[in-house]
């Protein structure tokens, strides 16, 4: 599947009725699973970025070209699309438009472009927001920066948690009018909140997470969301699982005894064993 095929499956995705929950995806590896088990969506996310690549905690520490990679190693992987969390869009807003330019090249299905300060001001410990003029501003280059018209460009507001549910209201109906595909929001609790956020406007929700009396995908579907994200727990399990086999390891435990390793035919399929034998076989001349 080309990029712009994936591009179109996410824009199905958005204008349909129903709520989707998206698989948290950080490698290539863990994108093919999420396919192969189901998710119309892969959903790559800022701290599995984080630690995917270096090992540290979501502080916005890695550079835009290293997210970018990732992103190519993850989107050549398969045929699922990935909506990328592209933080702040990395500087200012001409730097939103240079990165759309290589998040779009890399082969994302769709980028979320967020209006929170980062990184984090110098003697500020809590999270900030940049004006709305700034925050249009950036949404207006991430249009300005794509080639593909199939790529969805979300923009993303935080302010829910950081200001009140009245400045994100404010802050999603002046991204919408830039002509940005969707709407995405972090920090809301009530259905108040959600149905305050769904009468101001118009495009298709995508929700941070949805928990408590958010967690009703029907009531979800009636106010537009159309993607509800369910945190990141593909990648903390693989940590926990990475850690408990190289400690039994450490502590002598032999490789043939060690518990929850995968079969060979699963290791393969996640490979795409078949298809690359079949590439040798035709390209190399050789048997399969």
């Amino acid at each position: 599947m080309v990029p712009q095929e994936k591009r179109e499956a996410f824009r199905a995705i958005l204008s349909g009725k129903d709520v989707i929950k998206p698989g948290s995806v950080y490698d290539p590896i863990s994108a093919r699973i999420a396919e192969d088990v189901g998710f119309e969506l892969g959903l790559f996310g800022g701290s599995a970025a984080s630690l995917t690549i270096l090992g540290d905690p979501d502080l916005l520490l890695i550079t835009l070209s290293e997210l970018a990679e990732q992103v190519r190693r993850i989107c050549r992987a398969g045929n699922i699309p990935v909506l990328v969390d592209a933080d702040h869009g990395y500087g200012n807003a001409l730097n939103v438009r240079r990165m759309v330019q290589e998040l779009e090249a890399a082969g994302a299905a769709g980028l979320t472009i967020e209006d929170t300060l980062l990184p984090q001001a110098y003697g500020q410990a809590k999270p900030q927001v940049i004006s709305i003029d700034e925050g249009v501003g950036k949404m207006k280059a991430a249009l300005s920066g794509r080639s593909d018209l199939s790529l969805v460009i979300v923009g993303r507001t935080g302010a829910a948690a950081i200001t009140n549910i009245e400045d994100a209201v404010a802050r999603a109906k002046a991204y919408e009018t830039t002509g940005v595909d969707a709407l995405f929001f972090t920090g809301l609790k009530t259905r108040a909140e959600l149905q305050a956020i769904a009468a101001a406007t118009k495009l298709p929700i995508i929700m941070g997470s949805a928990d408590g009396e958010l967690a009703d995908t029907a009531f979800l579907a009636s106010q537009r969301v159309r993607v509800a994200n369910q945190g990141h727990a593909p990648i903390a399990a693989a940590t926990q699982a990475v850690y408990q086999t190289l400690k039994e390891l450490r502590d002598g435990t032999s490789p043939k005894n060690l518990k929850g390793l995968p079969s060979s035919e699963l290791t393969n399929r996640v490979m795409r064993d078949a298809a690359v034998k079949a590439r040798i076989a035709e390209f190399l001349g050789l048997k399969k």
